[in-house]
């Protein structure tokens, strides 16, 4: 697409100064063909202007569908978050509230509970990288919709060049296994 668009832009410039400079102006043909030439620069210039449209449009789309995976990966870690808040917090008035229940063993249930919540908490950590690595795969698989090559993938999507260009290559397989195919 982009070729196309610089073909085209490339196109209404030689059509335009082709006739000035090659053509004979005492030639009656002259103001015809420069008319012609001048009308076909234009309507390449039009075509190359809705490509760029076209392109930047798709380009916003993509980028808002980003925004909304983001939104949606911080909304659901939130929610998480506060379901636990509240599940400890009903726990523990549960069991300062409960009569005849022995204090210490209250306490060590409760301790167990949060070192446990603990854990939990760098498993979200987990899931954030999952969902940044998921929006990087889904980058990843629209390139390859598109025919790019895997080595196209790695220096523009993983943006691993030169000396990183092998621990690209084996990010690129490490996602392909945990989203690809089964």
């Amino acid at each position: 697409m982009q070729l196309k668009l610089f073909m085209l832009s490339a196109s209404s410039v030689v059509l335009w100064l082709v006739p000035l400079a090659a053509l004979d102006k005492k030639l009656d043909t002259h103001k015809a063909v420069q008319g012609i030439s001048l009308c076909a620069s234009i309507a390449c210039a039009v075509a190359a202007g809705n490509i760029a449209r076209n392109l930047a449009e798709e380009d916003e789309i993509e980028e808002l569908k980003l925004r909304a995976i983001k939104a949606d990966v911080e909304d659901e870690i939130s929610t998480s978050v506060y379901v636990s808040q509240q599940q400890r917090q009903q726990e523990a008035e549960l069991i300062l509230t409960s009569p005849g229940a022995d204090v210490e063993a209250s306490r060590q249930a409760l301790e167990a509970i949060y070192s446990n919540d603990l854990q939990e908490t760098t498993t979200t950590t987990a899931s954030e990288a999952d969902a940044s690595d998921l929006a990087l795969w889904w980058k990843v698989s629209a390139a390859e919709v598109e025919g790019k090559s895997p080595t196209w993938i790695i220096e523009n999507i993983l943006n691993m060049k030169g000396r990183k260009f092998t621990e690209g290559k084996a990010r690129l397989v490490d996602l392909r296994k945990k989203f690809g195919e089964s």
